[in-house]
């Protein structure tokens, strides 16, 4: 079997490695040191450089002016992001960017060439409630109206990420006939209410209330699985962040390892530190394996004994178990200077753990591995 990837993938990685050469984490203020969010918004001026470089149109369809790439390219160009910790919504645009492509209808059509140049920014609302609850049943959605039909929209979404600074939110909600529908909401639509909240890494991230806020029907994407289909590849993207941030936090811990001298020796050459660092790279590696695993699953469509859900599943329990055990093990073997808030490795520490967290920890998908396996019994 031939895993390399496509030309097309590759030129993405080296725009991407391009773009974010010269980005720095020490950008805003750390995450440490600041009572409130590190920033207003996110990285306007970077994000216009990916818009330049074509980046932002990677996976918008060829008809709309985009490449037309999948979801192994946005997971290809996240890893690159996360080495810098690029403070831009490009998880949730990219994804945005496919679902509309896949099922959106009249809204893909108006919204996806904006989206690849730029102009429209497009989150995603994902985290329900609690964080711990499915999104859909955050928000209901109802019909309304019979000459120009359009929806009702009731509910909260909590930790919205870079809702502040987006032009529409991609909201999940259920319908009363058990339905799951998509809503492009305009952020300053009549009866949404955003509410500050700041997350573990520092960002700006909101609270989302909806109060019989108006979707018009072009607005709200129907289609059946739309949303499982967006959760997966939202998780998915998430695995990619936390492959391109371990690596980078490995890198630094190797440079740290090679120059730091005890007893008159490196410490990489201590058998103790030797051992830790190998147990990392097996994770990163790991990581990697199931990473694109399910990036193909989610691209080809293939089939298997078991569903896409379950590689996606086995990525998030290695990526969020994995990149803990990874910016620990770095912190481990930084000593003191790991703490510094004059060095980057506090803020890799911050953004791994949000990243853990984010969709889901490892024990969430650990049980949802479970039901599918009870669900397609093998063999």
């Amino acid at each position: 079997m031939d895993f390399t990837f496509t030309e097309e993938q590759q030129a993405a990685v080296e725009a991407a490695r391009a773009v974010f050469t010269g980005v720095t984490p020490d950008s805003v203020p750390s995450p440490a040191l600041t009572r409130g969010a590190v920033a207003e918004d996110f990285d306007r001026a970077l994000w216009r450089r990916l818009a330049d470089a074509d980046l932002l149109s990677l996976t918008v369809a060829p008809e709309h002016g985009g490449a037309g790439l999948g979801p192994i390219a946005l997971c290809l160009v996240l890893r690159e992001s996360a080495r810098v910790l690029a403070r831009v919504p490009l998880l949730e645009a990219g994804g945005a960017a496919l679902v509309l492509g896949r099922y959106g209808g009249a809204a893909a059509d108006r919204l996806l060439s904006l989206i690849g140049r730029g102009e429209s920014v497009v989150t995603v609302a994902a985290n329900g409630r609690t964080g711990h609850d499915r999104a859909e049943l955050a928000v209901t959605a109802r019909p309304e109206g019979t000459g120009a039909p359009h929806w009702s929209l009731d509910g909260v979404q909590t930790a919205v990420p870079w809702a502040w600074g987006a032009d529409r939110i991609l909201i999940p909600a259920h319908t009363g006939e058990g339905r799951t529908v998509l809503a492009l909401v305009p952020r300053d639509r009549p009866g949404v209410t955003l509410a500050d909240q700041i997350s573990t890494n520092g960002e700006r991230y909101a609270e989302v209330r909806l109060d019989g806020v108006r979707a018009e029907d072009d607005e709200v994407i129907t289609a059946a699985g739309a949303w499982e289909w967006l959760r997966g590849l939202l998780t998915t993207g998430t695995c990619a962040l936390a492959l391109g941030l371990g690596e980078e936090v490995a890198r630094m811990t190797s440079e740290y390892a090679g120059k730091r001298v005890q007893f008159g020796h490196p410490i990489a050459t201590f058998q103790a530190v030797a051992v830790q660092a190998a147990d990392r790279y097996i994770d990163l590696r790991a990581m990697e394996a199931t990473l694109w695993q399910a990036a193909w699953r989610i691209e080809s469509g293939a089939d298997a004994a078991l569903p896409a859900a379950a590689d996606i599943a086995v990525a998030k329990v290695w990526a969020s178990e994995g990149v803990r055990r990874v910016v620990q093990t770095a912190q481990h073997l930084h000593g003191g200077l790991g703490a510094d808030t004059d060095y980057p490795l506090h803020r890799y520490h911050a953004w791994a753990k949000q990243l853990e967290l984010s969709l889901g920890p490892a024990a969430a998908h650990e049980e949802a591995l479970g039901d599918l396996l009870a669900a397609h019994p093998l063999g």
